[in-house]
């Protein structure tokens, strides 16, 4: 028997880095568009339509909930529907799974990503690992209108709020000062892609991680970020996290870019058959998170501070 549920919410209209030199809210807001689910004898699939300002042809099937199922005996971790963290489980996933660099080239390394997402890079060498983290959170917090929570700070410590900018200002260096002067930056689409370029130049992993709070890692939750701050750092994003209650585990799933600026990609789990699946009890045995390219600790696990 097939069954349909279907909720309507209001809609809204709507690049440092791993350079070497260089939460989720829970609260209602209108980031959905519209969500209808829809049951079937084959498969269940999930119809929400989330605001992804930089895609204009979004198409629920290409979504990573539709497409890539948890392991056997797992379920997904309830979610509120209008949070970071389901926003980040709709993303869509690109029909070419092929990561590419800023320039156009393909990556040499073709091995690391299990899928890709359907999100540009930019045409410069920006977009890297805590950038593709900061790109994602701020363009939810965009789409939902919370512009008072988009703020990064510079590697120097100097906070740069994106109100600040939209009200006509921008933050002009002096030294390892910053001075903010008059400018035509104003709330639009354009203009908020201007600022996160400004902020991938000057901020980076070993800004980011000041920011953020350190979690168990068996709290983790999509929005999550692993960590390493330095030159060079690393980081990478939790997109979706499920668990087995009978078993008492949790299994996740990461994004990242890497250095150059490349496609942002969900990484393979090439240490366990449940790739891209990431189990918390395999990684208590190992003692740490073995990514295709980068190897965490389980105490780097942080969340934005809200």
């Amino acid at each position: 028997m097939k069954t349909k549920y279907i909720a309507l919410f209001l809609s809204t209209s709507i690049v440092a880095s791993c350079q070497s030199d260089k939460l989720e809210s829970d609260q209602s807001n209108p980031a959905i568009i519209k969500s209808i689910l829809v049951s079937s004898q084959q498969m269940e699939l999930d119809t929400s339509f989330y605001n992804y300002l930089w895609n204009d042809s979004f198409n629920y099937k290409n979504s990573l909930i539709n497409n890539i199922q948890p392991p056997k005996g797992y379920r997904r971790i309830s979610l509120n529907e209008n949070s970071f963290a389901s926003w980040l489980q709709h993303l869509p996933l690109s029909t070419d799974n092929t990561v590419y660099l800023y320039n156009g080239e393909k990556k040499y390394n073709q091995t690391a990503q299990f899928k890709v997402l359907d999100i540009d890079v930019g045409t410069r060498d920006l977009q890297q690992c805590a950038d593709a983290v900061m790109r994602l959170r701020s363009e939810y917090l965009y789409a939902s209108k919370q512009y008072d929570k988009i703020h990064f700070n510079y590697t120097n410590g100097v906070n740069i709020p994106f109100l600040k900018w939209s009200s006509g200002f921008y933050p002009s260096l002096k030294g390892n000062k910053v001075v903010w002067v008059d400018s035509s930056n104003d709330k639009s689409y354009k203009s908020f892609k201007k600022y996160l370029v400004n902020i991938f130049m000057y901020a980076g992993t070993a800004s980011l991680e000041k920011e953020m709070e350190s979690i168990p890692l068996t709290e983790i939750k999509p929005g999550d970020v692993l960590i390493r701050g330095g030159f060079p750092g690393h980081a990478v994003i939790v997109l979706d996290v499920a668990e087995n209650k009978s078993t008492n585990d949790k299994v996740f799933m990461i994004a990242q870019s890497y250095m150059p600026a490349q496609s942002i990609h969900i990484l393979r789990n090439d240490f366990s058959d449940s790739s891209p699946w990431y189990s918390l009890k395999e990684i208590e045995k190992m003692m740490m998170i073995l990514t295709p390219e980068w190897t965490f600790k389980s105490n780097q696990l942080k969340r934005f501070v809200e």
